[in-house]
């Protein structure tokens, strides 16, 4: 209860309050407009952290993180396009509910269903931040590496499409993280004599091209028509039928996202596919699914919430992060000179706790935020893109710009931007690259520890028990997934007919 409430006197400074509202604000506003994204959103604002205190800046980048989550419903109900890749599943029945001029509640069932899993997932944090840091502590660089290991093993398990697509992508992105200089003698490797690779590359640079530049050019293919619905919105709070029907999705809902949300390698994502099919094999009227039951909208919301606020509990307590959103708060966190892990929470106990009572704060906000201006948002949603990504890559152009002040940064994000837009085309998710190169320096750094430790002999890996445990499911997963029979049964979660 002490660190409660170390963390609330925190984020209820007037500093912290205002951040946390600017960036549930903006994270609505992004999360609203298909196209921009909080990938892209987080890693134009990180130069803007630079003067802003450590804390504070944790608690703006989270707060665009989950709001975009609360953004995107907004987006697919009404217009048929979800803002985010977790709002897939709620354009189902959502828009489906807005045409038969419910869209109303569908906008209130899911702000309601998102509060109440984003308060529950925040006690979770609460609960397992403190048994989870003491164990973290215990590792040593076997046990990491091992643990990073699998991390990666489960970008692949759970990443949409081919696996061995997926598996090409981290080896690519842990390919890149090698480029500079040598971890500890120093030597230019893989540079190509060229002095602007010295240092290798920047995490800003990598992600902006791969994400927010690449997401621009994909948007472009796309036309101008939105389908946004014109006829009544009808009342924002569902009928006391509907919200008797949602209270058990959105609990259901809130438990499996807060476990998926906790697993390596973006299964946050996964939760509100998850919760769709678990709703559909529950209900007793399935047949409505897909033609605007508000069960289908209730359970998705809540669990897309959850694991968005449960991913952090990876980050901040072993320092592994979940999913791509997660890889750039870790370059947010080094760039404040914050290294993610155990140590956050007893080195910087009020950073630590201070996020997770804001995240209480932020979803309050949020429910502020989107109910009362539902109709703000609806004419955001008729801006024409073209209007929309010129202002996208100029400011993105004087973020990337403005970290180190220089020129060829922009040009290197230029060229990160075309190969993630052929890699988006070509069928590669690009969310295990960043996974990868984020996790590269780290799996490098404690593989080479272990070996200096060990004075070169692999057997240290198979003598710690942890590590050899981590490294066999880590190989019994990619066996699995290899399988036909379950590489189908995979696939199969991402899609409803």
């Amino acid at each position: 209860m002490s660190n409660l409430a170390l963390g609330f006197q925190t984020a209820m400074s007037l500093q912290n309050l205002g951040l946390a509202f600017i960036g549930c604000l903006v994270g609505t506003l992004i999360g609203i407009l298909p196209g921009v994204g909080p990938i892209a959103t987080i890693t134009m604002l990180l130069p803007i952290t630079f003067g802003i205190d450590p804390v504070g800046a944790l608690i703006m980048l989270a707060g665009i993180y989950y709001g975009a989550q609360y953004g995107g419903s907004t987006s697919a109900i009404l217009v048929n396009i979800p803002g985010e890749a977790g709002s897939v599943v709620t354009a189902l029945d959502g828009h489906a509910m807005a045409k038969k001029g419910r869209a109303g509640a569908a906008l209130g069932i899911s702000a309601i269903g998102s509060f109440i899993a984003g308060c529950i997932a925040t006690v979770v944090i609460a609960a397992l931040a403190v048994p989870l840091t003491d164990l973290a502590l215990r590792f040593g660089p076997t046990d990491y590496f091992a643990l990073m290991v699998m991390g990666l093993v489960f970008a692949v398990v759970l990443a949409h499409g081919s696996v061995l697509k997926a598996v090409a992508m981290i080896l690519l992105g842990i390919l890149l993280s090698t480029i500079g200089s040598d971890l500890e003698t120093g030597q230019a490797r893989m540079t190509f004599g060229s002095l602007h690779l010295a240092d290798g590359i920047d995490f800003a640079v990598l992600a902006m091209g791969i994400f927010g530049f690449a997401e621009v050019l994909r948007n472009l293919e796309g036309g101008e028509q939105r389908d946004v619905i014109k006829g009544t919105m009808g009342p924002l709070l569902p009928t006391r039928d509907e919200m008797k029907r949602s209270i058990a999705p959105i609990l259901r809902g809130t438990g499996l996202g807060s476990v998926l949300g906790m697993l390596p390698g973006n299964g946050a994502v996964l939760a509100p596919f998850a919760s769709y099919t678990l709703e559909k094999k529950l209900s007793k009227r399935p047949q409505d699914f897909g033609k605007g039951a508000i069960e289908a909208v209730a359970g998705p919301e809540s669990a897309n919430n959850a694991g968005a606020q449960t991913s952090f509990i990876p980050l901040l307590t072993l320092g592994i992060p979940p999913n791509a959103v997660m890889a750039i708060m870790v370059g947010a966190m080094m760039i404040q000179g914050i290294v993610p892990g155990p140590q956050v929470m007893t080195e910087s106990p009020t950073l630590f706790w201070g996020m997770i009572a804001s995240m209480w704060i932020g979803n309050l906000m949020l429910l502020v935020i989107n109910l009362p201006m539902v109709g703000m948002w609806v004419r955001l949603l008729k801006v024409p893109y073209r209007l929309l990504f010129p202002a996208i890559l100029i400011f993105s152009c004087i973020g990337i710009y403005s970290i180190d002040n220089n020129p060829m940064d922009v040009v290197f994000t230029g060229g990160f931007a075309i190969a993630g837009y052929l890699l988006i085309k070509m069928g590669f998710e690009p969310a295990p690259l960043l996974l990868g190169f984020v996790l590269g320096h780290l799996i490098e750094e404690n593989l080479r520890r272990a070996m200096l430790l060990s004075r070169g002999e692999l057997s240290t890996f198979a003598e710690n028990p942890l590590s050899l445990i981590l490294l066999m499911v880590s190989a019994g997963l990619l066996v699995l997934s290899a399988l036909p029979t379950l590489r189908a049964k995979r696939d199969e979660v991402f899609v409803e007919d």
